[in-house]
């Protein structure tokens, strides 16, 4: 019965991982592959050079990797901060008795619900130097209109803003769930004893929302670490590259001037090693927080 499963998940993941590991191993390129040339058949000429590719990574030989990786890790603890500081100040909102909750619930959760390559080639027209929406306001009132992706520090803020955009609902929607989850019962006490709003909230409800928050801040860690689509497609190839990073500038190295795929399937291999890493030290912290 478990046959299925395996065969898809054998074609899906293990065959391409376990490619793309070989191919770390060796020097393969663009002009070194087999390929084909009108009715010429040119054989593969690349050849097995161990792990190369990861010392020539690991240790800083190709000037690229530790630039990307201080920016990726920079990237994610962004995104992830406010994707959570955000999402838990919309949830602790909706939590309470409003009127019209159902419509504001659907309107932020619009986001989420907007397939990710629209919300960015949305948010890519709005920033546009000639025609965005930003740059008519802003000249509206007699202000002269920006490039807004002009500069790499004005890419880095771009793509976060936008990330941050897109993760939101998500954290709110699981956050609000945990935030129901939570008894009444020892609100009530809390207030009875004399707790005050701000430690009723450290008190009850971040202890009743760890279970949830563990789980969102690995998923966040891990989902915005390989966040590709928001990078690539918000500044094409209209970038100084200073924006990209570790999965987007493997993209680049494999499909970009000369393909380097032994240099891109090393990057990928080592990104998933990262977090292989990342989410083991992770989950064993939480074990031990839970059972101290």
């Amino acid at each position: 019965m478990v046959a299925p499963v395996v065969i898809v998940l054998a074609v899906l993941v293990l065959y391409p991982l376990g490619y793309g590991f070989y191919l770390s191993l060796t020097n393969a390129n663009e002009a070194n592959v087999a390929r084909d040339i009108g009715a010429f058949h040119a054989p593969a000429t690349y050849k097995m050079v161990g792990l190369d590719n990861y010392w020539s990574i690991l240790s800083g030989a190709d000037g690229d990797f530790y630039p990307r990786l201080t920016w990726t890790i920079v990237w994610t603890v962004s995104c992830v901060a406010l994707h959570i500081a955000i999402g838990m100040g919309l949830a602790l909102l909706l939590n309470r008795k409003m009127r019209a909750k159902l419509l504001y619930r659907a309107l932020l959760i619009l986001p989420w619900a907007v397939p990710a390559f629209v919300g960015v080639f949305a948010w890519r027209l709005m920033l546009n130097s000639q025609y965005g929406v930003f740059n008519e306001m802003i000249t509206a009132v007699g202000l002269p209109a920006q490039n807004w992706l002009a500069t790499p520090l004005a890419q880095k803020i771009a793509v976060i803003m936008v990330n941050v955009w897109i993760g939101v609902p998500f954290n709110m929607v699981a956050l609000l769930g945990g935030l129901q989850s939570i008894p009444k019962e020892l609100y009530e006490a809390s207030e009875m004893d004399g707790a005050s709003p701000w430690q009723r909230f450290v008190n009850v409800t971040l202890p009743g929302l760890r279970p949830v928050t563990n789980t969102v801040v690995l998923l966040g860690c891990i989902w915005t670490f390989n966040m590709f689509a928001v990078i690539y497609l918000l500044l094409g190839q209209n970038t100084t590259g200073e924006a990209d990073i570790l999965v987007t500038f493997a993209f680049r190295k494999a499909f970009t001037g000369v393909s380097d795929y032994s240099g891109a399937a090393t990057y990928g291999i080592v990104i998933l090693a990262l977090l292989l890493a990342f989410s083991t030290f992770y989950r064993r912290r939480q074990l031990k927080t839970e059972q101290a």
